[in-house]
């Protein structure tokens, strides 16, 4: 089968502690529901649930040769991955994350400076030789977080992946050890042609508010401004607010039984990807991705 997607940013090994008491017997001791171990990181995410939707899904990352690197190897392999673009780096450690999730789902994050992946540079030849093979889309899946965190990398990326005559999807996250914003992309944000931040990442991109006070509206219209195609707002248990330059329109969430949200927007991206390839068009596609991300909520970790 042909790598149809190439999927671009961190892996990431997951601890997830769930259902956390603090002390429930006055011993000094907590418990948890459930600990277990689980991948993550964007672009893991995406091509893992793009795998099980029936897509040769093609993953570009860095690990280190250490244990958590082979766990992230092994496993890709397993589900079928293109691992061609997976670099085994010796000096780096692979990100391991502290995750913390709420008996509701609601969860938050421990990381570390592992995730800046020092020396790892994604390569632009190897993006425009397997656009060349048949990849149709390539998804920058963690946008402002290493290793697309410096901008003259990522400008040089996006505009390979673009002149090369992929589809360029973004989702973006919050920078958190390198500093970059929108502005620095500025010339090369015509070239992406769906980009899918959360309301927190819109706010952060846009500068306008998030919470009671978020405009989608005036967010999304803020990014077409800037030259992207097509905007998708990520609103959590709200569904997503849609935009392109033929209009707006939101796509309400699904009402399902709520385990865990970890990856809910990587599976979010991951559907509406899918039918993107099968031809759909940009509201089929919304809907398409909320179906999936409310299939993963119900699960522990970020994919099945």
């Amino acid at each position: 089968m042909t790598t149809e997607v190439l999927c671009i940013g961190q892996a990431v090994v997951d601890c997830i502690t769930r259902g956390v008491e603090d002390d429930p017997f006055g011993r000094g001791k907590t418990r948890a529901a459930s600990i277990t171990l689980n991948l993550g990181g964007d672009a893991v995410n995406e091509s893992f649930v793009l795998a099980s939707l029936g897509h040769k899904a093609g993953l570009m990352c860095a690990v280190g040769d250490d244990l958590a690197g082979r766990f992230v190897v092994n496993e890709a392999t397993r589900r079928g991955l293109d691992t061609a673009g997976v670099s085994i780096v010796t000096g780096i450690a692979t990100p391991v994350a502290n995750m913390f999730v709420k008996l509701d789902g609601s969860r938050s994050s421990v990381t570390s400076a592992a995730s800046i992946l020092p020396g790892y540079v994604p390569s632009a030849d190897y993006i425009r030789k397997r656009v060349r093979e048949g990849v149709r889309i390539v998804s920058f899946a963690s946008l402002f977080r290493a290793p697309l965190d410096q901008p003259d990398i990522v400008c040089g990326l996006i505009r390979t992946a673009h002149e090369s005559g992929a589809i360029v999807c973004a989702d973006t996250k919050i920078p958190t050890f390198r500093s970059m914003c929108l502005e620095d992309l500025g010339p090369v944000l015509p070239m992406i042609d769906y980009i899918f931040p959360n309301e927190t990442e819109a706010a952060f991109l846009t500068g306008m508010s998030e919470g009671d006070d978020a405009d989608y509206s005036k967010m999304a219209d803020a990014l077409l401004d800037r030259g992207i195609c097509h905007v998708v707002i990520k609103t959590g248990e709200k569904g997503l607010y849609a935009a392109s330059r033929e209009g707006h329109f939101a796509v309400p969430a699904l009402h399902v039984p709520v385990v865990d949200t970890t990856g809910a927007g990587d599976n979010m991206v991951a559907g509406f990807m899918d039918a993107l390839l099968r031809g759909e068009d940009f509201r089929s596609c919304c809907e398409a991705g909320i179906r999936t991300a409310a299939e993963s909520v119900q699960h522990l970790g970020a994919t099945i």
